[in-house]
């Protein structure tokens, strides 16, 4: 570590992820000369969320292009993401890398990947890009305290957790989201205020014996409601060994982050297994055409894999031994119901693979969405999850960290 009197730099980022080491990059690169740039990172290992992203692939953007359209899939900041995502947009992602020789690849749900897919790839690029810029990066260094010293011409004095001490005169926070309380601790102290983080994108825990060994299966598209809350989402749907997954539960959850929060992730859940499919029409022509069929011996729908529709004509009440000649009108209701309104008791989430996405953050009318900077303290800005902007699952979280990490560095850039 260097000696107090060295420690005096043009910028300091609090954060070693994504909008933290964009916001360093897009500084150092549109910059006139050489400037003093760092990122402190409490953990030891530097962009932790794209080493785990996409499943290790890490899932950088998504192919998007109009801005308005690419603000629709954020429960929260949607129309404070225009503005920005009209000077920062997927396709200047994708451009960005490339021109760092990271050619990205666009799968059929619009998500993009590095070709190589790997997330080190990503990962490798930005550290690359930082040390080319001679950008410092300290890690296992938390800031403990930040003062702003009006009297110091409005420069930040933070201190270290090895007891050393920083000055800059532009400080971005991009320290992710705000679920640690060490981090909304420096946030208020700088005299900003911020909404409660609760958990986003996570899936639903079902107990009992509904789904049981049925972990795998999945649906194509469904239709998720939660009658109680007023909430619904449609997509793939994904049987896990605790209960939902997929698309549909991670945008129902989202979208429903707060008011499930608020309900301690307890709730009855109604799923439409084919919501483009006229369901009766379907079963009347069974019964006419395929009498002599067992009802639970073949699944009446393709989109219906065999076990799962097994299980839903038994959770119907009909016997396996059934045919569909023999089926009568108030159990072909039954099943009917079952397949566009089956009922299950959620209790509890868990994460989606070890992906953690908050709702929360600093409010953003306290924040200039042009530039990023504080409204309340000169040289102070923020970038990424840390603000009260939060997205669905696809790269648009992401996203949202390269816009406002760019918005924001380009801005100091500018300043300095």
């Amino acid at each position: 570590m260097a000696q107090e009197t060295e420690n005096i730099w043009d910028l300091v980022v609090i954060g070693g992820g994504a909008a933290g080491f964009f916001g360093a990059l897009a500084a150092a690169e549109t910059s006139d000369g050489p400037k003093k740039i760092l990122i402190l990172e409490k953990s030891p290992n530097l962009l932790g969320k794209v080493q785990i992203s996409g499943g290790g692939r890490c899932n950088v953007t998504h192919a998007c292009f109009e801005p308005r359209t690419f603000a629709t899939h954020f429960p929260r900041g949607e129309k404070a993401l225009i503005g920005p995502l009209n000077r920062w947009n997927a396709q200047d992602t994708i451009d960005w890398f490339e021109s760092r020789g990271v050619t990205l690849k666009t799968e059929t749900d619009g998500r993009m990947f590095p070709t190589t897919d790997k997330s080190q790839t990503i990962i490798d690029c930005l550290v690359n890009s930082a040390e080319v810029e001679g950008v410092a990066i300290w890690t296992k260094t938390q800031v403990t305290s930040i003062k702003h010293e009006v009297e110091l011409n409005h420069q930040f004095k933070l201190l270290l957790s090895g007891g050393a001490t920083v000055l800059t005169k532009h400080l971005l926070l991009a320290t992710g989201g705000t679920r640690s309380a060490d981090t909304v601790r420096l946030i208020h102290a700088l005299g900003h205020t911020t909404q409660p983080a609760v958990p986003s994108l996570f899936t639903f825990n079902i107990p009992g014996q509904s789904l049981k060994d049925l972990a795998g299966l999945s649906v194509a598209h469904a239709a998720l409601n939660v009658p109680e809350l007023n909430l619904s989402s449609a997509g793939p749907l994904l049987i896990t060994h605790w209960g939902l997954s997929g698309p549909a539960t991670l945008k129902l959850s989202a979208w429903g982050a707060r008011a499930l929060h608020g309900v301690n992730y307890t709730f009855a859940l109604q799923v439409n297994w084919l919501p483009e499919t006229n369901v009766r029409n379907t079963l009347d022509q069974l019964r006419a055409n395929h009498g002599k069929r067992l009802v639970s011996s073949r699944s009446a729908f393709t989109e219906i894999p065999r076990r799962l529709w097994e299980r839903l004509v038994s959770l119907s009440k009909i016997p396996g031994t059934m045919s569909w000649a023999q089926l009568s009108k108030p159990q072909e209701r039954a099943l009917v119901e079952t397949l566009e309104q089956s009922i299950f008791e959620v209790q509890g989430k868990s994460l989606n693979k070890e992906e953690f996405v908050t709702c929360g953050g600093v409010n953003l009318n306290e924040v200039s969405l042009r530039t990023l900077e504080s409204r309340k303290i000169p040289g102070l800005y923020f970038a990424g999850e840390v603000l009260d902007v939060d997205g669905i699952t696809g790269g648009f979280n992401f996203q949202n960290a390269w816009t406002t990490g760019y918005l924001a560095g380009t801005a100091i850039s500018e300043s300095l």
